[in-house]
């Protein structure tokens, strides 16, 4: 069969390739083209236009962009014509992806969407449209499937969360290799993941990094995103006694005694590597006062909101200081507050419903043409 992915941000090409793989391992015949990234590319197939094209942070920034992002939608819809799908695959990123859908479901294609939109922080009017718009939807949080299915009467399949399965098949090395890979030494890791985009990575590391110098026992690491060139951190990093990797985030969080993280997949990433962590965000001034007037969450990280209370300490604008930063810190290297993160992730793991969610959500999409039930 032939299938249109459309995935716009890193985290949504992680997922895409590996539900790729998983739809090849199930459909030998399985033809691709895609919107993602280098992972997706991997896997194989045409990739049409890269996440790095595509990745606008924040209302404002949507607003300045707005022109070229309604021509990728319009290229998007007229490529989707020339191909001819039988199915479209939705990963994430709604505020492209229920534009195409809604254009999608017009024409009488498949509409499969694999990682829901968070309409339950925010737009839960969009549920009209997913109801309208969306045949089958694939959620990978363990809340979402109440929230759908009880508060909105709309069918969800829960799968599972696809990061599970990412970090069991990565290939274990030891912190030997690891240390002479990247030129490191002996001391502690504490991680820094300041996020993929260049306005946001600018502003946390500049935080972030304010605190090294309080911590010589330790050596601070900053994970390079996929999306950025190391000239660009070179740019911001000043400090020569921090050190950066790239395309080796997993190996660096299984190492890590800490790590600061950036809001966004990453904290949850970080926590299913068992690494105490500090969650942090700071934005646009603009962008932050519209999202804090439309979203109604107690928390922005995804450990939190899986858990609903606070396992996590979350320093967010205003209180994403040098002095909060560093008195948080303190607390997970080594205080009680450590162990009991460390105790609360055990149980994060078991709400997350174990490995196999590409897999199950291949499975899905090939029955629902078997049955019938595709369109």
């Amino acid at each position: 069969m032939k299938y249109y992915i459309i995935a716009g941000e890193a985290s949504g090409d992680l997922h895409g390739s590996n539900l790729m793989q998983a739809l090849l391992e199930k459909d030998s015949s399985a033809e691709f083209r895609f919107w993602g990234g280098d992972l997706m590319a991997e896997v194989g197939g045409t990739l049409v236009k890269h996440y790095r094209e595509l990745a606008f942070m924040g209302f404002w920034e949507v607003i300045t962009n707005l022109k070229t992002i309604l021509n990728n939608i319009k290229l998007c819809k007229a490529d989707i014509s020339k191909y001819q799908p039988d199915a479209i695959i939705f990963v994430d990123y709604p505020g492209f992806n229920m534009r195409i859908a809604k254009w999608a479901k017009e024409q009488g294609m498949a509409t499969h969407y694999y990682v829901s939109p968070q309409i339950w922080a925010w737009k839960e009017s969009r549920i009209k449209d997913i109801k309208r718009d969306v045949d089958h939807m694939y959620v990978i949080l363990p809340f979402e499937k109440e929230f759908y299915e009880v508060k909105h009467n709309f069918k969800v399949y829960f799968v599972g969360h696809p990061l599970l399965d990412q970090i069991e098949k990565r290939k274990e090395i030891s912190f030997e290799e690891f240390k002479n890979k990247h030129d490191l030494d002996d001391k502690l890791i504490i991680a820094l993941l300041p996020g993929s985009r260049k306005q946001e990575i600018s502003v946390m590391l500049s935080v972030m990094l304010s605190v090294v110098r309080d911590y010589p026992t330790y050596q601070f690491v900053i994970a390079g995103a996929p999306s950025q060139d190391e000239e660009f951190y070179e740019s911001v990093v000043s400090n020569s006694e921090v050190k950066f990797i790239t395309n080796d985030t997993y190996n660096l969080l299984s190492k890590s005694h800490a790590a600061l993280v950036t809001s966004g997949t990453a904290t949850l990433e970080t926590a299913l590597f068992e690494v105490p962590e500090v969650v942090c965000y700071k934005g646009n001034l603009i962008s932050y006062w519209i999202a804090k007037q439309i979203v109604k969450l107690d928390y922005i990280s995804l450990v939190n909101l899986i858990m609903n209370r606070e396992v996590v300490k979350e320093l967010i604008q205003n209180e994403f200081t040098s002095k909060n930063l560093k008195l948080e810190l303190d607390k997970i290297l080594e205080s009680s507050t450590r162990e009991v993160m460390l105790s609360d992730y055990k149980d994060l793991k078991t709400k997350l419903g174990g490995t196999g969610a590409s897999r199950r959500t291949a499975e899905l999409i090939l029955k629902s043409f078997r049955q019938g039930t595709s369109k």
